[in-house]
């Protein structure tokens, strides 16, 4: 699996190790939502392969954008607010092909 972490800098130049550092406490203290979480929530609704993941800020906020490839080919594209895990986007072609299905009692 490949997965890729990118971090932007923000307006004054830090070493990687302080963004790091940075994106740990952020964790800890629960400003942003562990990438587990994510990934997990992922896996129980969407068939797929993770192939990248890059922590972004977009518009003055942290973003997840988590790219999958689908059981047909298809490379589907979710981003996640950072700081509450909500799902505000997803970009690509038949998402609903990767959608998992619930079982019916």
């Amino acid at each position: 699996m490949l997965v890729a972490l990118l971090l932007l800098q923000g307006a004054a130049p830090v070493s990687a190790d302080d963004h790091w550092h940075d994106l740990h406490a952020a964790v800890r203290e629960e400003r942003i939502v562990p990438l587990p979480t994510l990934l997990d929530w992922l896996e129980a609704r969407y068939a797929g392969q993770i192939l990248e993941v890059e922590l972004e800020r977009d518009d003055g906020r942290l973003a997840y954008e988590i790219e999958m490839l689908g059981p047909q080919g298809q490379v589907v594209e979710f981003e996640f607010d950072a700081e509450s895990g909500e799902l505000v986007g997803m970009e690509g072609v038949k998402i609903d092909a990767m959608r998992r299905r619930e079982d019916s009692p």
